[in-house]
């Protein structure tokens, strides 16, 4: 798999939305838009970012695994917005050439969870995009979606069909106790998680992500002796010297062929 180096490289789009007109995004690739969904009884907003891939292309989840361009997303510009909740769908495992990566082929439907700081008054998003997107060769892509949206506005069933495919909560899965292991390293740490949970079908993967920037986790070693399942990573940081893992923090996805689950935090042994 061939990656560009150039951040700017192909696939620049910069494109304005109002409502859910599409934004073409190199249309032999992609297009890109924003569902502007409806106003939730908390009084958030529920829109999605909707990508539709040609044939053969794939894009990336929030951890691309071994080899990938992450996405990064920029508010900068939305007025009354406090807070802004992903709720990522279940991604795909694609393995190539010993390498694991984590995404979508096809379609991504990304429900986005808007908070306002008023709820009374308009809720106006802007938001810059920048993802990698991949067939046989790795490629940046960027584009912009922006709109005003509605209130109440009206049920939309390509976002709730993602909701649905979020992993399932701890609580939800089953999992009856999460606790990691940390044993320090030369360059970093070494982390053991040990969850007791049934099994979610199939070879099942396990992402770990740290919760801390700038620590690089390596692709996560797994076992599964009946209810117990291990996996074992390499936690770096890309500064050099040591890190100071934060356990709460720790988010634990296993993937499995029936289903996934998704482990916030994890006790000590």
């Amino acid at each position: 798999m061939t990656h560009i180096p150039n951040l700017l490289a192909a696939l620049a789009v910069f494109a304005c939305l109002s409502g859910a007109a599409p934004a073409t995004a190199q249309p032999e690739v992609f297009t890109a838009n924003l569902r502007v969904g409806w106003q939730m009884q908390n009084g958030s907003q529920m829109v999605a970012i909707h990508l539709n891939l040609r044939d053969g292309w794939k894009t990336y989840w929030r951890a691309p695994g071994d080899a990938g361009i992450p996405p990064s997303f920029d508010w900068a510009g939305s007025r009354n917005v406090k807070a802004v909740r992903f709720h990522w769908p279940r991604p795909q495992v694609f393995s190539l050439a010993g390498m694991q990566t984590f995404g979508y082929a096809q379609e991504l439907v990304l429900p986005v969870e808007i908070v306002p700081l008023d709820p009374s008054k308009p809720v106006e998003v802007m938001a810059a995009v920048d993802l990698g997107v991949c067939s046989d060769i790795c490629v940046p892509a960027s584009f912009r979606v922006a709109a005003v949206l509605p209130r109440p506005g009206a049920e939309d069933g390509a976002i709730r069909r993602a909701l649905r495919q979020r992993p399932s909560t701890a609580q939800e899965a089953g999992v009856s106790a999460a606790r990691c292991e940390l044993t320090p390293q030369k360059d970093g740490v070494k982390l053991t998680a040990i969850l007791q949970l049934p099994s979610l079908g199939g070879d099942e993967v396990v992402v770990v992500e740290a919760g801390l920037p700038g620590v690089w986790v390596s692709a996560a070693d797994v076992t599964r002796q009946g209810k117990e399942l291990r996996a074992e990573v390499d936690m770096v940081s890309t500064a050099g010297g040591p890190i100071a893992v934060q356990r709460d923090a720790i988010l634990l996805t296993v993937l499995g062929k029936n289903r996934a689950v998704e482990i916030q935090g994890c006790a000590a042994p």
